[in-house]
């Protein structure tokens, strides 16, 4: 059985099944608008993963393209994409749960945050402190918190997970609006606006699921009809600090008359430290160019903005984090790619 599969250093897949429809004229626009060179073509088509940096947005974005060709069917990869309680163990990932409508703060009992994050909590301020939080919830955690007992980390702990569980009820209610504003010191910026300028960058790739891209946003708004919608929080580790982030997914399977499209869209919607906004991007395009070798081309989009990326110092860092980005993303298409080749051999299982 295949363990469940990290796309990306961050998050999660979005990602585009396309069954039947013809290759090469889908990957030989999507490449050269990317610009790739006929090297990097040529690694892609022989099974070697390719990771490209895009010169997209403002110095705070990132924006980076992967690529791999995988002996096998999308419909591995999209299994394993629904199973995200069972990434807990793999590579980058400490924890993870998911939130049915029904969650309690007991059902994140595994969700805690490190340390320093609590030590920061004590002297947060608006605008200066070292977690992403609106606002009302530096108050809360400054009012509801005694600083003094020896249990404050359980105060704060349990605080958080109220949090999470608020943010996902406000979520299913209010949508993008209701995600709030996330202070970068004294230049806040607002959620919504900012994923919604993600969507429209990642319109370069087939725009095969239009109305998976309005689901996306404009929940709750719009009805997608056969779409299975989930919420999860993960905590992460992929090199620099443990981040908490909560995640809205779906997977959906319109059954379009020209051959069967499933998509599986990780949305994140908080994160308690780098990323304001991320959206992965992962296109499955059937290879039906000879009968001798089956398979699909898996094609990834990975986007976000971050803080801290901006000014003199900010551009040292970004180089950093784009660098480490991009090879992250080459060893996760590399991983994704023996997973499904090998029937799990990887598996923990």
């Amino acid at each position: 059985m295949l363990k469940p599969i990290a796309c990306c250093t961050v998050a999660l897949p979005l990602a585009f099944a396309a069954v039947g429809k013809p290759v090469e004229p889908q990957l030989s626009v999507l490449f050269a608008q990317v610009g790739l060179t006929e090297q990097q073509r040529a690694a892609i088509d022989s099974g070697r993963p390719v990771a490209k940096v895009l010169s997209w947005g403002a110095p705070s974005e990132i924006y980076v393209f992967g690529a791999v060709h995988i002996d096998g069917s999308p419909a591995a990869y999209l299994k394993s994409a629904r199973h995200v309680t069972e990434l807990a163990g793999t590579p980058g990932y400490l924890a993870t749960g998911e939130l049915p409508s029904t969650a309690t703060s007991a059902d994140l009992s595994g969700l805690t945050l490190e340390p320093d994050d609590v030590k920061a909590l004590k002297s947060c301020r608006e605008g200066d402190c070292d977690v992403q939080l609106p606002t009302a919830s530096i108050r809360a955690f400054q009012d509801a918190v005694n600083w003094s007992q020896a249990d404050a980390a359980g105060q704060v702990n349990g605080l958080a997970r109220g949090m999470v569980l608020d943010l996902v009820r406000e979520y299913r209610r209010g949508g993008n609006e209701a995600l709030g504003v996330y202070r970068d010191k004294q230049h806040p910026a607002r959620v919504a606006d900012q994923f919604e300028t993600m969507v429209n960058r990642s319109a370069v790739l087939p725009n095969v699921l239009p109305e998976l891209r309005q689901y996306l946003l404009n929940y709750p708004d719009v009805d997608l009809a056969g779409a299975d919608a989930f919420f999860y929080w993960e905590k992460v580790n992929f090199g620099m600090k443990p981040t908490i982030r909560v995640n809205h997914g779906v997977i959906y399977h319109p059954g379009k008359p020209d051959g069967e499209i499933s998509a599986v869209a990780i949305k994140q919607l908080y994160a308690s430290h780098y990323f304001h906004t991320a959206l992965d991007v992962s296109v499955c395009v059937a290879d039906k160019a000879t009968r001798e070798r089956p398979g699909f081309y898996l094609i990834t989009l990975k986007s976000s903005e971050q803080d801290g990326l901006t000014g003199a110092r900010g551009s040292i860092l970004r180089r950093v984090v784009v660098n480490r980005t991009s090879s992250s993303l080459e060893q996760a298409l590399a991983s994704i790619k023996d997973a499904i080749e090998h029937g799990g051999a990887t598996s923990k299982r």
